[in-house]
């Protein structure tokens, strides 16, 4: 297990979602590390408008792919999404809730902290 990772809010990270059991490395926690390219530590809350923006740039969230244990994802799902999508996201108007205590810290590289906090659920 890793070290005890931190969420935007300076305190222990929480868990995302098991059902679908999301990120990075399907523990439920949008944890990261080196590999993980695309820095999937935001904790969101997808809504339509955010799967067909993610979708818009290459990102498709919505067809299973079980090969990758991903099931497709639906609005309402949450998902450790990567941080720059959401960003994009956000700037473009089409942010989607994100939930703070399970959003890596990580995330702040490439997250406005008051953009994240103002879609907090």
């Amino acid at each position: 297990m890793m070290h005890d990772s931190i969420n935007v809010k300076g305190t222990e990270l929480q868990e995302c979602s098991i059902e679908p059991l999301t990120g990075w490395f399907r523990d439920g926690c949008c944890n990261t590390d080196g590999r993980d390219r695309g820095s999937h530590t935001v904790c969101a809350i997808v809504t339509e408008e955010f799967l067909q923006f993610a979708l818009s740039q290459g990102n498709d969230l919505i067809t299973p792919a079980p090969q990758f244990g991903f099931p497709g994802l639906n609005p309402g799902d949450r998902w450790c999404v990567c941080a720059r999508t959401w960003q994009d996201a956000a700037e473009a108007g089409l942010a989607c809730p994100v939930v703070l205590e399970a959003t890596h810290e990580e995330a702040l590289a490439a997250c406005d902290l008051g953009m994240l906090e103002s879609h907090a659920i």
